[in-house]
């Protein structure tokens, strides 16, 4: 069953059938009570839209549009970043897995293949950064557009303009942070852990595996590997706590300095409120939800008095 926002299914339905978003509301709410409001607001517009002979799956959707949970979704985008490819073996089967962003006017995502055909495009560079790309079956896994096998993949020759580059983040209160989300929440540092340092390659960022004659990156060999760190905090808005993570990136932007004693720094920042921006996943060791911050930035109380008058 497809699953998510509510509204944008309306919306979906009346640019489909060419009707008036109020009208396709009144529509489902009539049909939820003809049924006496046994089935949800998305499972009563679902039937509408069939009704219409309109198939939400099929339907080309913007990247905005996409959902966690929704199955076999077909969008455009313009390639914005790809990275490395990884190998892995999982239960003596090897495979390999590739990221990439893409974006389009109304947002930005990550898309994460599966399938080897799907891969062998970038690694022969028939398609890579720069190119806009249809994706046809696609899944939404924790805010990720997921292809395998049964999904499609190929250069579209549309023109993009006006690409939202940017992750779109939205403010939220931590109780109501799920994995998927681009969030914005305002917090307290309630717990500060020292920082951890492991090696990379310094050409793809890979791990760095530590052997007797050196540092050897799996897909360039042996290299001089480069230093990078990462903080793990506990943030408090008062609704509940979450564990936060930080590299290298956002550990420089929030001004946090991993010089000298540590033990000095955790305390100027224990107890401190800042604004942080990252998103959230899934921790499938201990299975809760995690933030990966990107951001972490003093309060603007000018803009906090604002939104206070704007209430």
């Amino acid at each position: 069953m497809l699953q998510g926002n509510y509204e944008q299914i309306v919306v979906r339905i009346a640019r489909s059938a060419n009707l008036d978003a109020d009208e396709v509301k009144k529509r489902v709410e009539a049909k939820q009570a003809k049924l006496s409001n046994l089935i949800s607001k998305e499972g009563a517009a679902q039937i509408i839209a069939a009704e219409l002979g309109i198939s939400l799956e099929k339907e080309q959707l913007k990247i905005s549009e996409l959902l966690p949970g929704m199955k076999r979704v077909n969008f455009i985008g313009q390639i914005l970043q790809v990275f490395p490819v990884r190998e892995f073996n999982k239960n003596g089967k090897e495979g390999k897995v590739l990221n990439f962003r893409i974006a389009d006017e109304t947002g930005n995502t990550k898309v994460v293949l599966w399938d080897v055909n799907h891969i062998s495009l970038f690694e022969k560079g028939e398609i890579g950064e720069g190119h806009v790309i249809e994706i046809i079956n696609g899944s939404m896994r924790e805010g990720e557009a997921h292809l395998g096998s049964f999904s499609e993949l190929k250069k579209s020759s549309i023109v993009l303009t006006d690409l939202k580059t940017k992750a779109q983040s939205v403010e939220s209160k931590i109780v109501d942070i799920k994995p998927g989300m681009n969030v914005k929440s305002r917090a307290v540092i309630v717990q500060m852990f020292d920082p951890k340092y492991f090696d990379v390659c310094p050409e793809c960022g890979k791990k760095a595996v530590a052997e007797a004659d050196g540092n050897v990156c799996i897909t360039h060999g042996k290299v001089i590997p480069k230093k990078r760190a990462l903080i793990t905090i506990v943030i408090d808005d008062g609704t509940e706590s979450i564990k936060g993570v930080m590299f290298n990136e956002a550990i420089e932007k929030a001004g946090i300095s991993l010089e000298g004693e540590f033990a000095q720094t955790k305390s100027n920042l224990l107890g401190k409120e800042m604004v942080f921006v990252g998103s959230a996943r899934q921790n499938k060791f201990f299975n809760n939800t995690e933030l990966i911050i990107n951001e972490a930035s003093e309060v603007d109380i000018d803009e906090v008095v604002k939104q206070l008058e704007g209430k």
